[in-house]
């Protein structure tokens, strides 16, 4: 049925704004899931990893030159048996439920934007007050996909850019709450670009340039972070950061990393003065730099890379 709907279905309908618009409520649903979930799964990962190294003897005598002391030991087995008594979490399991109450969200109270309306943006179970930031990232998600099928026009390629912008978009969201940038969503980002580069799936891309994408990101972050440590003794940003900006390379080519940094750089001064004046900035006075690079990433792909190096006078 699909595949005849399809097939009696123009593409510029299917690929239409509005239609991506559409597609783009229920992407940005299951990002918010992403951006909720996958965090606290690094973490349980994380103390999963500290039970192990406490619970190994042998790779405490190798490093201290010493037996373990028992009291160690006992701890990594204990934290160990903690963990597996905790419910499995994965992106898809458990099925969402109120962090407050543990309602179960059914079908009905889950569609994008209108049932947050419907429940004036409250628990149905308890009341308490859902976030905006949920519809705000399903609303966004919408406008990024229906402004790349603007932008772009109804080819196939365009679902390419759409899952490039969902991940950076997942990617942005989670390093503003947690400063982290997932290996599980970085490196299949550069990897899908560098693979779409030798496939010839993106106009005017080749897989030369997009190597070099991926090496002068990295490179160009790697540098900076080392220059700042050494020469003031602390770490300016993270690599999560490194990879970010070479998955963008991946995409958009070597040429749009120097846009990429400037974009990035000049935003994220901007907000990071504005928290600044507000007295909202964080413990330890730092801003993210993976949102505004994903924000530099995405907006190089909406103007494009020749209009954006015409307009620095680099074209």
């Amino acid at each position: 049925m699909a595949a005849m709907l399809a097939q009696e279905l123009p593409l510029d309908l299917l690929l239409s704004p509005w239609a991506l618009g559409l597609l783009g409520l229920l992407v940005g649903s299951f990002l918010n899931v992403v951006v909720h979930r996958l965090p606290l799964m690094l973490e349980r990962q994380w103390w999963t990893d500290v039970a192990a190294q406490l619970d190994d003897r042998e790779s405490f005598r190798r490093v201290f030159q010493a037996e373990a002391p028992a009291g160690l030991t006992q701890a990594g087995s204990a934290l160990g048996k903690t963990i597996e008594l905790l419910r499995p979490l994965s992106i898809a399991r458990p099925a969402s439920r109120c962090p407050s109450c543990g309602h179960r969200i059914r079908w009905f109270e889950n569609i994008p934007v209108v049932s947050w309306i419907a429940l004036k943006a409250r628990c149905s179970a308890c009341g308490t007050r859902i976030s905006a930031r949920y519809p705000f990232i399903e609303l966004l998600t919408a406008a990024l996909f229906a402004a790349l099928a603007w932008r772009l026009g109804p080819q196939p390629v365009l679902l390419l850019w759409c899952v490039m912008a969902a991940v950076l978009l997942a990617l942005a969201a989670i390093d503003w709450d947690t400063t982290l940038l997932p290996d599980a969503l970085t490196l299949p980002l550069l990897w899908a670009g560098l693979t779409a580069a030798a496939l010839g799936a993106l106009p005017g891309l080749s897989l030369s340039a997009s190597l070099g994408g991926v090496a002068t990101g990295y490179l160009s972050l790697w540098s900076v972070y080392w220059l700042f440590k050494l020469t003031t003794g602390k770490e300016g940003m993270g690599y999560g950061d490194f990879k970010l900006l070479a998955a963008l390379g991946a995409w958009l080519g070597w040429q749009a990393i120097l846009p990429i940094v400037l974009f990035a750089s000049v935003l994220g001064a901007v907000v990071g003065i504005g928290m600044k004046l507000t007295s909202s900035l964080r413990e330890g006075r730092f801003v993210p730099f993976g949102p505004f690079l994903a924000g530099g990433g995405v907006a190089v792909l909406l103007v494009g890379l020749p209009q954006v190096l015409a307009l620095m006078g680099w074209a």
